[in-house]
């Protein structure tokens, strides 16, 4: 069932009829209430799903069609407008809701905070997590001007409730001296700068583990996502972001759940973010999806 029964607008490309015969659940997280920056990315969900629809349903990466993943778009979470909280709680509980029917997740954000929530949920059926943390940013702050409900806490909160030694973030290169410090010091695998080569070094650390994959779209150089919130100069290319996606699919992880976040249409006019992240999430489901 989607979230707006009867609707008939836009899914992702190939998304199943019905939530019963799907092994994955596409779900959008419209929340960009505690963003620093600019805000946008709210309406990221919606413009991935537009643009899926210019891909291909063939993957010449994965070697894979879209029709071979069973997989359902239920729409977007309907979020309360400015309430960071009831917003988390919202998203926990469907996620739960997933996970009880042995599906798999994959949302689309939103800001980064929204992680937060889905880790808790994740977390509760899997005592051994781990997580694969893509992104520009280290996200480990205890609070942004006062406030611990930040798109720049999350990761900082899912190392305290899963243990940091299960962290691991690639990509790397913004934050504050502070929580650079609190990855040296707290024992969490962080890859400042690059994606690919660290990751191949870490994979076979953690064969047959459940794992979850977080990707923050701003771990791209502006160049080729200008749309996000927060864009940093110096990252790493689409290319190398669909091999690291590849990477993942051909190691021996237990992929159980995924996100791609911080899309903000707005301030791309050319479309390349959007258009970037739906052929990401393609090899997401492709790869990850068993």
């Amino acid at each position: 069932m989607r979230f707006d029964e009867g609707y008939s607008g836009k899914v992702f490309i190939m998304s199943r009829p019905t939530h019963e015969e799907a092994d994955a659940i596409i779900y959008g997280m419209p929340m960009d209430w505690t963003v620093s920056f600019r805000p946008g990315s709210r309406f990221g969900p919606n413009r991935i799903r537009e643009a899926s629809l210019g891909l291909e349903e063939y993957s010449p990466y994965m070697d894979k069609h879209l029709e071979e993943v069973n997989y359902f778009d239920a729409g977007d979470i309907p979020l309360p407008f400015g309430n960071p909280q009831r917003s988390l709680d919202m998203i926990q509980d469907y996620v739960e809701k997933i996970l009880e029917q042995n599906k798999f997740p994959l949302g689309l954000g939103g800001e980064h905070l929204v992680t937060w929530p889905i880790i808790q949920a994740v977390y509760k059926k899997y005592s051994d997590l781990a997580m694969i943390h893509i992104d520009a940013h280290a996200d480990l702050r205890e609070e942004y001007e006062g406030e611990a409900l930040s798109h720049s806490t999350p990761v900082r909160k899912i190392c305290e409730l899963i243990g940091p030694e299960n962290v691991f973030s690639f990509g790397i290169r913004s934050g504050m001296r502070a929580e650079f410090q609190y990855a040296v010091n707290s024992g969490m695998y962080m890859a400042k700068y690059d994606v690919v080569e660290p990751l191949r070094e870490v994979l076979p650390r953690l064969a047959g583990r459940p794992v979850y994959v977080t990707i923050d779209i701003d771990v791209l150089d502006p160049a080729y996502a200008p749309g996000t919130g927060t864009a940093e100069a110096g990252g790493i290319t689409s290319k190398e972001l669909l091999e690291a996606i590849q990477k993942i699919a051909e190691s021996d992880l237990n992929v159980v759940g995924a996100d791609l976040v911080e899309v903000a249409p707005v301030y791309d006019p050319t479309e390349k973010t959007p258009i970037a992240a739906s052929k990401f999430v393609r090899e997401m489901l492709l790869g990850w999806v068993k």
